[in-house]
Order: C-alpha cells, then sequence, then structure tokens
C-alpha cells in the first residue's frame, strides 16, 4: 500500500509540475529537461564501453556538496565516465556543462519503469547519491542488481520521516545503501536507532572544498586596491531582510569600508539595493581605479566572484537566515573572517552552531545585538583576532571527509 500511495504522489508532482510549466520558468525547464530523456541516453550510452560512476544530486547545493568527491574520483579511476543527474533545474542548469563530467542530465521521475529503463541503458558500475533525496525505485533497482550504492555527506535530524512511526517504507529506502556516509555523529546514532548500521562518519565535504578554493582564490586587482589599508567587511548572499538590519551600520561607518555581494544580481535588486545606501558606492562591473579610490562601497553586480572575495576582508556578515535559509558560511570562515548572521533555524546548518560555540561566530535576532557584534568586531583587534583563529582552528578539524569516502569508493574494483 505504501508503494501505491508512493507511486500516486510523484505523479500528482509531476502532472502539478506540468500544469503550472506555462507559468512558471523553473517548472518549464523541469518538464523540457526531461523530454525525449531516454533517447538521449541511448543515444550517449550506447556505444560506451568503460564502466559508468553515476552520482545524483538533487541540486546545486547537493552538487557541491558532492563536488570534492566526484573530483577525487575522476582523479582516482581517470578511466570511468563520470554522469551526473540533478532533480532540480537550479542545479542541472548551471552545471550542465561541468567539465568534470562526461555527461550531465535530469533524473526521469521516479517509476519502477523508469528506473528500470534507465539503469538499463546506462549500466552503472558504481551509484553514489549526495546528501538528500531517497528515489525509493531507483534505489531498489539498483540495489536488486547488487550496483554498489552509496550515500555521501547525509545529514539527518530527529524531525524527518524516517524517524516517525509511520516512517516504515521511507526506512526501507535507506536500507537499500550498501554504505551511508553521514557528516556528524548525531546522525549516525539516529540511523542506528532505526536499525540502519551500514553508516559511518566522514565529515561534510565542504570543508575540503573550501579549503582548495581558499589555496587557489581568483585574484581581483580593483578589489585588492578598494581594501588595501582598510578595515573590510565582506557581505555575502544578502537579501533585503539582511539590509534592514545593515544599512544603519553602513551608513554611519565612514572609517570603514564594504564589499557587499547580494544574492539577487538582477538590475532591479542591484537597484533596490543601492537606494538604502548614504556612502558612495561603485558597482564591481562599472568599477575603475579612480572611482574605487573615490568608493566606500563595491557592490558585486554579478555571479562568480563571492568564494574568492572573502580574501580582502577582515569579517563578514552572510546573508539567508532570515529567508530561506543561511547561506554558506564555510568561505569566509576558511578566509578566517569571523562571521555574523541572523538566528532563524540555525538547527539547519550545524557548521553554525558550532563556530557560535567555539567563538568564531555571532547570531543576532535584534538591531541591538548586531550593532553590538559589529562594533566589537570592527573596534576590538584582540577579540577580532582570537575570532579568526577559532575560524581557521574549526576547519583544520573538520577537513579529511573526502579522502574517508575515497577510501571506501575505490575499494569496490579495486
Amino acid at each position: 500500500m505504501a508503494v501505491v500511495l508512493y507511486n500516486v504522489s510523484v505523479l500528482f508532482y509531476r502532472l502539478i509540475v506540468g500544469l503550472v510549466a506555462p507559468f512558471n520558468e523553473k517548472a518549464k525547464k523541469f518538464v523540457i529537461g526531461r523530454k525525449n530523456i531516454f533517447e538521449q541516453l541511448e543515444r550517449d550510452f550506447s556505444s560506451i564501453k568503460r564502466p559508468v560512476a553515476w552520482f545524483h544530486c538533487a541540486s546545486l547545493g547537493e552538487f557541491e556538496q558532492g563536488r570534492p568527491v566526484i573530483e577525487a574520483f575522476r582523479k582516482a579511476k581517470p578511466n570511468h565516465k563520470i554522469l551526473i543527474t540533478f532533480f532540480s533545474p537550479s542545479g542541472y542548469e548551471l552545471r550542465k556543462n561541468y567539465t568534470e563530467a562526461d555527461f550531465v542530465y535530469y533524473l526521469p521521475i521516479d517509476t519502477k519503469k523508469n528506473a528500470k529503463r534507465f539503469l538499463n541503458i546506462v549500466n552503472p558500475a558504481l551509484v553514489i547519491f549526495v546528501k538528500y533525496e531517497f528515489w525509493y525505485h531507483y534505489l531498489k533497482q539498483t540495489s536488486e542488481r547488487k550496483i554498489p550504492l552509496y550515500c555521501i555527506s547525509a545529514l539527518f535530524n530527529g524531525k524527518q520521516r524516517f524517524f516517525k512511526p509511520s516512517g516504515g517504507f521511507f526506512r526501507k529506502t535507506l536500507a537499500f545503501f550498501d554504505q551511508i556516509f553521514v557528516q556528524n555523529e548525531k546522525s549516525e546514532k539516529l540511523l542506528q536507532q532505526i536499525n540502519i548500521n551500514q553508516v559511518s562518519v566522514a565529515g561534510d565535504t565542504r570543508f575540503d572544498r573550501v579549503v582548495d578554493t581558499v589555496s587557489n582564490p581568483k585574484h581581483f586587482p580593483l578589489v585588492a586596491q578598494f581594501s588595501q589599508n582598510h578595515l573590510t567587511m565582506v557581505i555575502g548572499s544578502c537579501w533585503p531582510a539582511d539590509m534592514a538590519f545593515l544599512y544603519p551600520i553602513i551608513n554611519r561607518s565612514e572609517n570603514i569600508k564594504f564589499i557587499i555581494a547580494p544574492h539577487d544580481v538582477s538590475e532591479n535588486s542591484i537597484k533596490q539595493l543601492e537606494k538604502g545606501l548614504k556612502l558612495p558606492f561603485c558597482r564591481i562591473t562599472e568599477a575603475t581605479p579612480e572611482s574605487i579610490d573615490q568608493s566606500r562601497i563595491i557592490i558585486i553586480n554579478t555571479i562568480g566572484m563571492l568564494s574568492s572575495l572573502y580574501q580582502y576582508g577582515q569579517f563578514s556578515y552572510i546573508g539567508g537566515a532570515f529567508g530561506d535559509g543561511l547561506h554558506n558560511i564555510l568561505e569566509a570562515v576558511t578566509f578566517g573572517l569571523p562571521v555574523i548572521f541572523g538566528n532563524n533555524n540555525l538547527e539547519k546548518f550545524p557548521e553554525s552552531l558550532a563556530l557560535i560555540e567555539k567563538g568564531g561566530a555571532f547570531s543576532f535576532t535584534q538591531q541591538a545585538e548586531i550593532e553590538a557584534h559589529f562594533k566589537r568586531l570592527s573596534t576590538d583587534i584582540d577579540f577580532r583576532s582570537k575570532a579568526s583563529e577559532h575560524c581557521k582552528a574549526y576547519i583544520r578539524e573538520n577537513t579529511g571527509a573526502t579522502a574517508k569516502i575515497m577510501d571506501s569508493l575505490t575499494q569496490w574494483n579495486k
């Protein structure tokens, strides 16, 4: 009965997406991207003789989580073809030309027929699901074919359906995996409580990724000129809800410079952001050496820069906590920047709570709280230096997840 309900819910979701596709760009891409997908797969895989490693990512966030393992696997197993599938357009559209993969596809909707046909065509030698999404038919069919099946960078909490009395069907999907690599001991204990014992604590692969970024950051001469010999705060992935707290601080901080990288870089969004600024600013896409010297604020109105911009700051603010969720704080932390962020739903982001406890991060709910954090980080050099060291130590303590996972992944075909 549970399988029937699952099948109905999947088909109902597909129906709803199809109905809204003419009016919603994301839904439209979801539908069009899967059109004739099996014919495309057959065309690409019909002549493949080399073994295929299939990585599945729900969206862009899961891809970034799995990326260190994908790239390490490419180096360790150069004879393998790598297939990456996405469920969401936000992942596929941004990574469809990813050079470390041989093939990038949308994942066909999870039905028994689709799963069988997909596996018949691709014939993977190894299957890795990244973090979230546990598609019953794909997992069941993979397991029944004795194909090594892994989940990496998984993170669980007691509120998820696997751990509820009515979650028997969903617990069954977890039992299909040969090994589940989780990020922390809490996740391991939760799984063991429901008799899922093929679990190992590997850690968070994102730490390995950000360490690579710090080792080889992009360099931006105009930003370097802007921040040279000035205390600089980097504001990353901010939304209007974040800027409401930040405008009063920015507009009276004449001795501090700010690099603002909003999450939404559309023209309308940038114009709205600019309306709240009272100090001289310039957009990075229009900046010149002369305008940089005259500005107290740089607005990053383009994508692809943020992860390397933290090298130019001494402390940071990371947005998102007052909306869909806190954005990536590890990039800033790896550069040794203490971070400030909102205090909403932080339980979903264990690194934020860990850094608060260690003294490298500072959360707030009220204007007075962010004002106090900002004042101390901007004026107390010893305090800022100690917070920076806490950040760097936290990163050092948590690297190595990729190597632990790879030790297991490379065992299956030695």
